[in-house]
């Protein structure tokens, strides 16, 4: 059975060069390339469990949905997937972001067919962390210094930072406290109905079924 993939990237180019290098190995199948964050949702949530990717590249600049908030997201609803970031950036704060995300690895666009390959066997069959070697580095440097002093996450990055509005935020965090549409209504001197429909389009934007996904993300990404 070949390895199942997929790749998140809002880039034709990178896109096809991706497609070509995978296209390599018979050992390998591509289950969808996505143009951005909120269509690979889409496309995961439609999938059978035996046709789900087994590893995910994502592209991290993205816009809309960056790479990182489509990990917080998509490691909590499908857990068993595993994440390799493939970006042009190596700084370290993108680094730790991405791996403090979720990321199973991290990997630089001009890395060539057989470092892919190689990523994607290291991640499944022996549970490494595959890194191209200037990620690698400076993930080294970064736990040097965390040994000195803790990395700083003020500005780390949300899954709901730029997809929900402030009202939608506001209702969320009622939510994640559970409280029932009627209390949340009560409390923001709004309608059920206008608490409802900003429900809606938060399980829409965050690209969950129910209140237990919504409630998995919270207490993963740390919101409560």
């Amino acid at each position: 059975m070949p390895i199942r993939v997929a790749y998140v990237d809002d880039n034709l180019v990178n896109r096809n060069t991706f497609t070509r290098k995978i296209q390599n190995f018979d050992d390998l199948e591509i289950v969808f390339i996505a143009p951005n964050g909120s269509t690979c949702l889409e496309n995961l949530k439609e999938l059978t469990p035996e046709k789900m990717p087994q590893v995910l590249f994502v592209d991290l600049q993205m816009p809309s949905m960056s790479g990182i908030q489509l990990i917080q997201i998509a490691k909590v609803l499908y857990p068993s997937l595993h994440f390799i970031v493939l970006t042009v950036f190596d700084d370290d704060e993108r680094i730790f972001e991405a791996i403090r995300a979720g990321a199973n690895g991290y990997l630089l666009k001009d890395d060539n067919a057989i470092s892919l390959r190689n990523a994607i066997t290291n991640s499944l069959e022996q549970g490494g962390a595959p890194m191209s070697p200037s990620i690698a580095r400076k993930a080294l440097d970064m736990l040097s210094k965390a040994s000195v002093a803790p990395v700083k996450t003020d500005n780390s990055e949300s899954a709901i930072d730029g997809l929900l509005s402030e009202r939608e935020k506001e209702i969320l965090l009622h939510t994640i406290k559970g409280q029932s549409p009627k209390q949340i209504a009560d409390a923001l001197f709004i309608s059920i109905y206008t608490v409802r429909k900003h429900i809606a389009h938060i399980y829409e934007k965050l690209h969950v079924n129910s209140n237990t996904q919504v409630m998995n993300l919270a207490y993963k990404n740390k919101w409560i």
